[in-house]
């Protein structure tokens, strides 16, 4: 039996520690001071969203709710940290009994309470990645799936397809029709490995990531007690960054505010950006659906950019359809405009913005103040050697540094192997790709190789005396020996470009598709791998510059350090929620921003759109969008091709910009 928790009304408090009004913006206000009952509070970029949710349970602790019946749900562990240390310093006291974290901890939280009634041991084991790669490989071993033809989706893959079936509370069929449809005819027999996978997990005492919120959902569903007691003692369920929320945990949110239905969640439908990882931006959409007599409270004073930059970003998402009405008000005072950059091509983009960079410097803008945004990884490869060349220190934020990702990796060791046959490294990298072949088969191959080489000889034919190939690898074997073959062939052994697309072509897709999630990505990098490898005269000067590329390091890789100055380099989605007194955005190209495959729908076209706001929104002081009029593009026969501006530049009123065509001898204006 649920444990009854009595009903606590907010009562007025006598003597407010905290000075609402004064503290807040009326909009803020309202939202933090609103009474029970369901809440949408649409926060725009800059508007004090974290601000709005602090003093949200500041207010409900000081009106009298108990600090365990508030739930504040988080994406990150440190959101929700920060949240509650500044709840407790706006009252003088701790509130640690306030359930506060991300969806994932307390889902764990909730679970090891009573994970008995769903057939767990308390203490049950939380997998990492490594640990569910491994229990999914055996899943694929019992299932007695034949994966010599290495076509079958490696573990990793198969793993993101089980999280976003999860996550997007589909069958994992549905997930292989719309983001893997290249493994449709196995379709079958991966639903069928997940039932094993999911079996295993339970037989073992195990859940992964994604089942501490399928199992949090499926406790509460099936267990009228256990919803009851915590729709009991949930009074007011906050939620921070709604937008970014998936099906799975709107669903959990919507059952633990049933009872008292003061449900307030806090988002911009502006900045939902992550759909590719299950988000879905009509949880917030649908709220006032799904929650009648929902009030709306919009907080639209924007506090970090100038009003001719807002301007120009609710200009930037004025055309998306499906949207929540509001628009960014500025409180700062004028600024410059922000400036549209045409550029004759991609190396002149580079040059424009190491020297606008550089003068900003000079101007007293530290170079940490400044950061250069882009919607793919590929887009600022120019840009990097540019600033390189230059001895301009910079930081990249987006993951991975691009040479150093997995695939660009695999690539790239053909290269080096054919420009350097006695490349342990690259040789070993490409055995290793091959069916049935581990490190230690990788050493051996490498020896066996070593003992027949014949001077002089082809690399092809050095491949084709090797003896000692397992049974299981020699059909893949066989394929890369032709393909060296053709890569160790005049006049293609000295165009990287067209090399990397003979490997592309000879195999490679297919190796991406069953060994890497999100391989059209990665084969897209790829391909601009091979337009940047066109601009060298030989393979040698291009592994000379990806050698020199590759020692860059990374925003990561580095110690905090505040006296650290360089320039930021991000993706847009790694940037959101920063913010910079300088912005650049560039490779403003139709295909390129928004991308070619967004534009299939208008919901892909419309998060793009999202994007490009979330760039635009993150300048404080100076704005710079930028695009190049030309462009090399992928086809080995194309050459440099016109550039079409993005459509996301031509939606944009011409009197919204400064606009700069660059002259060869450059500055600009």
């Amino acid at each position: 039996m649920a444990r009854d928790y009595v009903l606590q009304s907010v009562r007025p408090a006598v003597d407010l520690r905290i000075d609402y009004a004064a503290e807040l913006n009326p909009a803020q206000l309202a939202a933090v001071t609103a009474p029970p009952g369901p809440a949408l509070v649409i926060a725009g970029a800059g508007s004090g969203k974290t601000r709005t949710l602090t003093y949200r349970v500041a207010y409900l602790l000081e009106q009298g709710v108990a600090a365990d019946r508030i739930l504040l749900l988080t994406f990150t562990n440190k959101a929700a940290g920060e949240m509650m240390r500044r709840v407790a310093e706006l009252l003088g006291h701790d509130t640690g009994a306030l359930w506060g974290g991300t969806f994932h901890s307390i889902g764990c939280r909730t679970l090891r309470q009573h994970a008995s009634v769903l057939g767990l041991p308390s203490g049950f084991t939380i997998q990492d990645r490594d640990d569910a790669k491994e229990l999914i490989k055996a899943c694929v071993a019992d299932a007695g799936v034949d994966t010599k033809a290495g076509k079958f989706p490696k573990p990793e893959v198969l793993g993101e397809i089980f999280s976003l079936a999860a996550n997007k509370c589909v069958p994992v069929r549905e997930v292989i029709d719309t983001q893997y449809p290249w493994l449709l005819e196995l379709a079958d027999t991966v639903a069928a490995i997940q039932e094993r996978y999911t079996a295993r997990k339970r037989t073992n005492g195990m859940t992964d990531f994604d089942d501490l919120l399928v199992l949090w959902l499926r406790l509460l569903r099936e267990q009228e007690d256990v919803c009851e007691l915590y729709q009991r003692r949930f009074q007011f369920v906050l939620v921070d960054e709604y937008q970014d929320t998936n099906p799975l945990q709107a669903q959990i949110i919507d059952l633990l505010g049933a009872r008292h239905r003061n449900v307030m969640v806090v988002g911009d439908d502006s900045q939902s950006i992550y759909s590719w990882r299950g988000a879905d931006f009509r949880n917030i959409l649908d709220f006032g659906r799904r929650y009648p007599g929902a009030q709306i409270y919009k907080v639209e004073t924007n506090y970090r950019s100038t009003p001719e930059i807002l301007a120009l970003a609710n200009a930037a998402i004025a055309a998306n359809t499906q949207q929540l009405p509001k628009a960014l008000i500025p409180a700062r005072g004028s600024g410059d405009k922000p400036v549209l950059v045409t550029c004759a091509a991609a190396d002149e983009q580079s040059a424009f913005v190491a020297q606008r960079a550089l003068e900003l410097r000079e101007e007293g803008v530290p170079l940490r103040e400044m950061a250069v945004l882009y919607r793919s990884h590929f887009h600022a490869l120019e840009l990097q050697l540019e600033l390189t060349r230059r001895n301009i220190p910079f930081s990249i934020t987006s993951g991975i540094r691009f040479f150093e990702q997995a695939h660009v990796k695999d690539v790239t060791a053909y290269l080096r192997w054919v420009g350097n046959p006695r490349d342990e490294l690259a040789f070993k990298r490409l055995a290793l790709m091959l069916p049935g072949i581990g490190p230690k088969g990788a050493h051996a191959l490498w020896g066996a190789m070593v003992s027949s080489a014949v001077a002089g000889q082809s690399l092809e034919a050095a491949l084709m005396r090797c003896a000692r190939i397992p049974k299981r690898a020699q059909a893949a074997w066989a394929q890369l020996a032709a393909t060296i073959s053709q890569l160790e062939a005049e006049p293609v052994r000295h165009d990287a470009g067209q090399m990397i697309q003979i490997i592309i072509e000879a195999g490679y897709e297919e190796y991406v598709a069953a060994n890497y999630d999100r391989p059209q990505m990665r084969l897209d990098d790829l391909e601009q791998l091979a337009v940047f490898a066109r601009k060298y005269d030989s393979l040698e000067l291009f592994l000379a510059e990806l050698a020199l590329l590759t020692n860059i390091e990374t925003e990561e890789a580095r110690p905090a350090n505040d006296e650290d100055d360089r320039l930021r380099l991000s993706t847009i989605h790694q940037a959101k929620g920063l913010e910079f007194k300088v912005v650049f955005v560039i490779m403003l190209c139709d295909g390129l921003f928004p991308s070619s495959r967004s534009l299939n729908s208008v919901e892909g076209e419309e998060e793009e759109r999202r994007l490009f706001y979330v760039a635009v929104t993150r300048a404080k002081d100076w704005l710079h969008l930028s695009y190049p009029l030309m462009r090399t593009v992928a086809a080995a026969s194309a050459g440099d091709a016109m550039q079409t501006p993005s459509r996301f530049l031509r939606e944009l009123p011409e009197e919204l910009l400064d606009q700069w065509a660059l002259r060869s001898s450059l500055p600009y204006g």
